[in-house]
């Protein structure tokens, strides 16, 4: 088992929960909790991106190593993964920024939409890791850094 790819998905599993406790809080009427809550569930997600990005840029990421005839679908789900975890930043980024401003009402109608794709980002985020490091081997890995100066 890989270290900082199971660090990694620890990670953002753990903010995709802080998520979901963080929606039960603010349903039950305790905004401060679900603040503080939202708050620990965004700075998870960022371990998870800063993890993520050095690695992929020093260390790199794994191709997959399963089955030639599944690639194709693993490529097909990767980019729907990649898409969802790029859209639930961008709406993660926006709900905080509205709330942080105090902007409860346009908060109140973004967040719903955000947590939903969040809590997809990280099942699919888990299908993937699974995928590459514990259901088949790894394929080959290079880092950013070696592609691009071609060692």
């Amino acid at each position: 088992m890989p270290f900082l790819p199971t660090i990694s998905t620890f990670f953002i599993v753990l903010s995709a929960i802080l998520v979901a406790f963080g929606w039960r809080f603010i349903v039950k009427g305790k905004a401060a909790t679900h603040k503080k809550t939202m708050i620990a569930a965004a700075i998870s997600a960022l371990i998870f991106f800063i993890i993520y990005a050095s690695r992929t840029i020093f260390i790199g990421n794994s191709s997959f190593g399963g089955p030639e005839e599944l690639e194709i679908y693993y490529t097909l789900f990767l980019i729907f993964h990649i898409f969802l975890a790029t859209s639930g930043a961008i709406f993660g980024i926006v709900t905080l920024t509205l709330a942080f401003k105090r902007k409860i009402k346009k908060h109140r109608k973004i967040g719903p939409v955000t947590s939903i794709i969040w809590f997809f980002t990280a099942i699919t985020g888990v299908m993937v890791y699974l995928l590459l490091y514990i259901l088949y081997d790894s394929g080959e890995t290079t880092s950013m850094i070696k592609a691009i100066l071609g060692s």
